[in-house]
């Protein structure tokens, strides 16, 4: 029997009217499925008050088939239905037992009508065979007991709009040309994408403009180690396991040393902190900008970055940060040691 995959299309349509048991999000691009873990959040969690209890994130340090079964036991509060997100598993590293483990627990996931359960995989983490007529042998298994969603790398016109949409989004006007120019100049990358759009938005509405123009790309956008600190760092505050792990994944294959990346990740982390403390002290991005050093533009990019932070979050991370580097200075295991920061702050 062939495996019934469906689109990210379908999630959506779904999770707004009724949501399967369980879903299984796999494919290349990991930006659409935190679009999605988030809208399925929006969704079935809508009363902040409660998410508490009916939001349950689960990450693979944590894992363990029991406490996921803890998990899917408890009753939703004051709402039909509990969510509950499995991020950060590796399929292609895990022992047989381990797999019939999970998979013992998904068979009961339809004896309960309140929970929805989403396990999202990061880019690579599984074998998906070949699809669509030739499925793994995990992907079919996994298949067999929860919802197949798969989000393929976009095509070059359907980035190209969404591109246009995300400036549309930050209040600058782009053309089909432009949107091309800047997936040419930072890549195909959808978290990439968004952080460069954000960037040069920012720098084109900080010189009184509303148009983009190529100049704006040239002058803002760039594929730096800065750039990746700064895309690291949003999205461990966002605790965003899968985006963090995939950008990390992107700057080991370009051989950037681990210690240049945690030193960027902790400067861009107490710039964020040191800017979130001026905002509340009432200060203006110009005077910001002046007392740290940096662009306007980016301490804009900042405050909208630590909106939804406190300063207990962002001491956090760096203080985790310090952790990492300890260990990497002590071992020669460097990714793996950025690696355990990003899974110990998500």
């Amino acid at each position: 029997m062939a495996l019934n995959i469906k689109k990210e299309a379908d999630f959506r349509r779904e999770i707004k009217g009724t949501p399967a048991p369980g879903y299984l999000l796999f494919g290349e691009e990991d930006y659409l499925k935190g679009i999605c873990v988030t809208l399925a959040r929006q969704t079935l969690c809508p009363d902040e008050t409660f998410r508490t209890f009916n939001e349950i994130l689960l990450d693979a340090l944590d894992f363990t088939p029991e406490r996921l079964q803890d998990a899917l036991a408890a009753l939703p509060m004051m709402a039909d239905r509990k969510l509950i997100v499995l991020r950060g598993l590796n399929f292609n590293a895990m022992k047989q037992g381990e797999l019939d483990a999970l998979c013992a627990v998904l068979e009961r996931l339809p004896d309960d009508d309140y929970n929805t359960l989403i396990i999202s995989v990061a880019a690579g983490a599984i074998d998906e065979g070949y699809l669509p007529k030739r499925p793994s042998t995990v992907l079919s298994r996994l298949g067999e007991l929860l919802t197949p969603i798969q989000f393929e790398r976009c095509t070059p016109a359907k980035l190209s709009g969404w591109c246009a949409r995300h400036f549309e989004h930050n209040g600058v006007a782009s053309t089909p040309e432009l949107c091309t120019y800047i997936i040419e100049k930072c890549g195909r990358s959808m978290y990439t994408l968004a952080a460069e759009i954000d960037k040069v938005s920012y720098y084109v509405l900080s010189h009184g403009r509303s148009a983009l123009a190529r100049e704006d790309i040239d002058a803002a956008a760039c594929a730096t180690v800065e750039y990746d600190a700064f895309a690291f760092a949003n999205a461990m505050m966002e605790r965003n396991t899968a985006g963090a792990l995939n950008i990390l994944s992107d700057m080991k294959l370009r051989k950037i040393e681990p210690t240049v990346i945690l030193g960027e990740v902790i400067r861009v982390s107490c710039e964020m902190l040191a800017v979130r403390r001026m905002s509340a002290e009432g200060r203006t991005p110009a005077e910001m900008a002046k007392v740290i050093g940096i662009h306007e533009y980016k301490v804009t990019l900042y405050q909208r970055s630590v909106n939804g932070c406190s300063d207990a979050e962002l001491l956090r991370a760096i203080n985790a940060c310090n952790d990492a580097d300890f260990a990497l200075k002590n071992s020669p295991h460097g990714y793996v040691a950025l690696e355990r920061l990003i899974c110990s702050v998500g």
